[in-house]
């Protein structure tokens, strides 16, 4: 079975081939950390030539495969199907996602999200007229798309897709961070991208952490900065359009627009950059901002709100979405191993 996240043929006996850096290709690391969350034994390094960080030993596509289909909603997110209060916050990430990109689309256009999870972000596009569609590989969180949200929504695989630049807009919402190789599938991406098409992704910032022990995970297999995704981006055919976020926001959000040929340049001081990134909080440093206070603050809030709300908000919003137009299958239908 094949990943969302593969992009090599696995070797006869799926082992992974010696380590080169995602980005640059060099074979020189440094170690940031040798645990995960949960004092989970995990090595991670950076890259010394351009500073990507990214686990000692990348995933096989056996292992990946297994872990998102019926593990990973589990391990990361505690739910097997997701709950009323991860609904309504994903429906609402969906709108932000949609009026920040919004004034850069045209009517009708294609959007395609890889990695869609519930549904939310791809409803929302369909819902102001646009032919959006997703791909999910989890079995619980894809069907309740499908048959609840009635979102188009299919359990197909980055690299069935026809390579054919076919859509105005792709979405990759927390996605990225899990890629195999983010460099082969964002080169991917580029020939499903119509020229001059758009490209949105959000990814954690590891410019933006508190404390090492929470920071790595096993489904993170790539970690970025600002300058490492816009390095990636730049190499893989792509030019920053706008970023959504500041350099210390703790998620990334940047929209990128298509280009024909990429820029292969590595910045010289990538290392030292990412670097002065990971090391730029400690404990009191991070916590005692005024921003974070506010941010933490509206948060708790938030959520307290979400526990009383989320019950009949999602009974609203499933009665909304089973009047609207049937399900269909725009995205290619996985093809057999």
């Amino acid at each position: 079975m094949r990943s969302i996240l593969s992009y090599v043929p696995p070797a006869e006996d799926d082992a992974p081939a010696a380590k080169r850096c995602d980005l640059c290709g060099h074979s020189y690391f440094d170690v940031l950390s040798r645990t995960a969350r949960r004092r989970r034994p995990l090595v991670t390094e950076i890259c010394r030539s351009c500073g990507l960080v990214a686990h000692q030993q990348i995933p096989t596509e056996g292992e990946l495969a297994k872990f998102y289909a019926t593990e990973y909603r589990r391990e990361y997110h505690g739910e097997i199907t997701p709950s009323p209060r991860r609904v309504m916050r994903a429906w609402r990430n969906g709108q932000r996602i949609y009026r920040q990109i919004a004034p850069l689309l045209t009517p009708r256009s294609r959007v395609l999200e890889v990695g869609a999870g519930i549904g939310c972000t791809v409803k929302a596009f369909e819902q102001q007229g646009h032919d959006a569609s997703g791909i999910e590989p989890n079995d619980g969180f894809q069907a309740y798309s499908r048959e609840q949200l009635r979102a188009d929504v299919s359990k197909a695989y980055l690299f069935d897709l026809p390579p054919h630049p076919a859509s105005d807009l792709v979405l990759l919402v927390h996605v990225i961070e899990h890629f195999r190789s983010p460099r082969t599938a964002l080169e991917r991406l580029h020939k499903l991208i119509r020229p001059d098409g758009l490209l949105y992704i959000e990814c954690p910032n590891l410019g933006a952490i508190a404390t090492r022990a929470n920071t790595f995970h096993f489904a993170h297999i790539h970690n970025f900065t600002p300058g490492t995704l816009a390095t990636m981006a730049r190499r893989t055919g792509f030019e920053v359009e706008r970023w959504f976020s500041r350099p210390h926001s703790p998620i990334l959000q940047v929209l990128l627009r298509r280009m024909e040929r990429p820029n292969l340049t590595i910045p010289a001081d990538g290392y030292e950059q990412t670097m002065a990134a990971y090391r730029r909080y400690g404990l009191c440093s991070y916590y005692l901002r005024p921003n974070y206070l506010a941010a933490r603050l509206i948060e708790v809030l938030d959520k307290t709100w979400e526990w009383f709300a989320a019950p009949s908000y999602v009974r609203r919003l499933l009665a909304q979405c089973a009047e609207s137009r049937p399900q269909t299958v725009s995205s290619a239908p996985r093809k057999a191993a």
